[in-house]
């Protein structure tokens, strides 16, 4: 069905009305009080309807989005489309109960034919910033155990090196049995009482040098080395100060404490990698098990994201905070 050439009310500006001839609007709009003339308007009148002044006319949409829109009372030029409601485009009519957001927002569009979606959500911006990318917080994560291997290999050596000669005869055993063949485990020989106490003082020892390494750093400036290597920062949620010690240690000990079960078989270390394999399926904030328990969120620092220079977060009596 298609609407007969005439003047209609312009659904961009009810206060004028413009010559609809049957495809389109052409012509000059004109006051919706004066009588037209009976036919198109000259065909030397500009076409380009001016701007709505007013603030309603300005939020219905530039005259470019609403070229090709139906007069008022008519109705879209598709054929065979079912109708439900007004047109698209058609101003409300005075006086009639509305139900449903105001003219010329977007429920009433797209227009028919246009791709989707209409709106998607923006990513969220803890504090203004940028969400860590999930591989600069694997590759900070990746650099910082190496260093605490390397602290463990200066501190803990002695006490993995003992620990080791003391089950080696049960290692040994075990390997000989299994290229014979033998799955049996009667008669193996038993480790010294001192392999239990040097296993206990490894992981005690272990858990410490993390502890050392990353609580305190991330308590009093959200990074560790490696956070700092590939530009990345631990925020708090819902607060603007760093971290604090008791959120740091919050959030480190659902990584930390599992460390005492990596003689469980292997139990802890499975904690830890769920744990931190959270963050790959978290929406919106991209948060590991350990951010949820401290609430924190990982952050790109905005030198990184071409951002301007981050505040400096203050203390209550203003001055910059320590």
């Amino acid at each position: 069905m298609t609407v007969e050439p005439g003047w209609y009310a312009d659904p961009a500006e009810p206060t004028t009305q413009r010559y609809w001839d049957g495809e389109g609007w052409v012509g000059t709009p004109l006051p919706a009080d004066a009588t037209p003339p009976p036919g198109p308007p000259p065909a030397d009148e500009p076409e380009p309807l001016p701007a709505p002044t007013s603030g309603a006319g300005a939020a219905r949409g530039s005259p470019a989005t609403l070229a090709g829109m139906p007069p008022v009372g008519g109705t879209p030029p598709v054929s065979g489309a079912p109708q439900s409601g007004p047109p698209y485009g058609t101003p409300p009519v005075s006086g009639a109960p509305q139900s449903g957001p105001p003219y010329g927002t977007p429920p009433y569009g797209p227009p028919p034919g246009w791709p989707g979606p209409y709106w998607v959500a923006p990513p969220p911006r803890p504090h203004g910033l940028e969400l860590a990318p999930l591989g600069a917080r694997v590759l900070a994560r990746l650099i910082d155990i190496g260093l605490v291997l390397l602290l463990n290999v200066l501190v803990n050596g002695w006490f993995v090196w003992r620990f080791v000669q003391e089950i080696e005869p049960v290692t040994r055993e075990i390997f000989r049995r299994a290229m014979a063949g033998d799955s049996t485990t009667e008669g193996l020989p038993q480790a010294s009482p001192q392999a239990d106490w040097l296993q206990v003082v490894i992981l005690l020892i272990a858990a410490a040098l993390w502890f050392a390494y990353e609580v305190p750093s991330v308590a009093n400036s959200g990074q560790t080395f490696g956070k700092r290597v590939m530009g990345i920062k631990v925020v708090a949620l819902t607060e603007t100060e760093q971290p604090g010690f008791g959120r740091s240690f919050r959030r480190w000990n659902m990584l930390g404490l599992p460390v005492f079960l990596w003689s469980c078989c292997g139990i802890g270390f499975l904690i830890q990698l769920v744990d931190c394999a959270l963050a790959f399926f978290d929406r919106p904030l991209r948060q590991a098990l350990h951010d949820k328990r401290g609430q924190t969120v990982v952050v790109r620092l905005p030198s990184r994201a071409g951002s301007p220079p981050e505040p400096t977060p203050t203390d209550s009596s203003g001055g910059p905070a320590s």
